[in-house]
């Protein structure tokens, strides 16, 4: 199950990207690309096999996969907590 976004992960994610939207994109690029190849893989082709604008797709994968990977760190440390 994926876990739970809360607002404060979607506007910390969302406020970093958007401080230079084109260094973040390009950050997450490499990022992504050594902790999961697949996805990073998954991202790029589906960025260049559509009509849209190919730097847009990848941005919203790019901030959907941060936004879960922190909701999922948060969720962890919260279960950690929870079980000592």
């Amino acid at each position: 199950m994926l876990p739970l976004i809360g607002e404060e992960t979607r506007t910390d994610v969302v406020d970093e990207a958007l401080q230079d939207v084109n260094s973040w994109r390009k950050k997450m690029i490499h990022y992504v690309k050594e902790e999961n190849p697949e996805v990073n893989a998954a991202i790029i082709d589906a960025a260049s096999k559509t009509e849209l604008d190919p730097k847009a797709v990848a941005l919203g994968a790019y901030l959907i996969y941060m936004m879960l990977e922190k909701a999922d760190k948060e969720e962890s440390g919260m279960l950690d907590t929870i079980l000592e």
